[in-house]
């Protein structure tokens, strides 16, 4: 099986269907990475296209000794960011918002969903991923960028540190924080509640 970078110079060198493997292999973590990053599926949606038209545009100018997947990331993960510094959100109602009928309340999105679990198990998994994802959401972007590159896409340190353009311990001292802001908001978060 062809590496990513065999794939991308297969490509810059004209052979055909070898950017659609490379689509193929990335599409759907980059979208997973994406819909964390941005807390939203459609704009994720939106920024994976534009960053494998990036790719495609700027393919010539990779290079060939470092690794592909750093490098889709950051172009990634700066796509993202423009997207969210430039864009003045209309606020979104979101599937995870709770709806009130006259005497129940519960998710909007549990409400569509199917009804093979259990009324109550549905909605606390759905206050549940809804609440980490809040308190995701509101971290500081530095933070939240490392948290999501470290623990939900697993990227090594030292990718992370290219992608993000910063030094080695400064990823490691920025995950530390991430995961201690993390703990702290979330455990706010669940008192709050109680």
């Amino acid at each position: 099986m062809p590496t990513d970078e065999e794939l991308l110079a297969r490509h810059i060198a004209g052979e055909p269907n070898q950017f659609e493997v490379l689509v193929q292999r990335y599409s759907g973590e980059l979208y997973q990475f994406l819909a964390r990053f941005t807390g939203s599926r459609a704009m994720a949606e939106d920024v994976v296209q534009e960053t494998f038209l990036q790719v495609h545009l700027s393919a010539s100018s990779f290079d060939p000794s470092r690794r592909f997947k750093p490098w889709l990331f950051t172009i990634a993960a700066n796509k993202a960011r423009d997207i969210l510094r430039g864009k003045a959100r209309k606020p979104e109602i979101p599937l995870d918002a709770t709806i009130r009928d006259s005497e129940d309340s519960q998710s909007f999105r549990a409400f569509l969903a199917d009804q093979a679990s259990g009324p109550s198990e549905r909605l606390e998994a759905s206050e549940e991923r809804a609440l980490v994802r809040q308190v995701v959401d509101q971290m500081p972007a530095n933070l939240r960028e490392v948290l999501i590159l470290g623990y939900f896409q697993r990227f090594p340190y030292q990718e992370m540190a290219d992608m993000l353009g910063i030094p080695l311990g400064t990823v490691k001292s920025r995950l530390h924080a991430a995961v201690a802001h993390f703990a702290r908001a979330y455990r706010a978060r669940v008192q709050k509640k109680e």
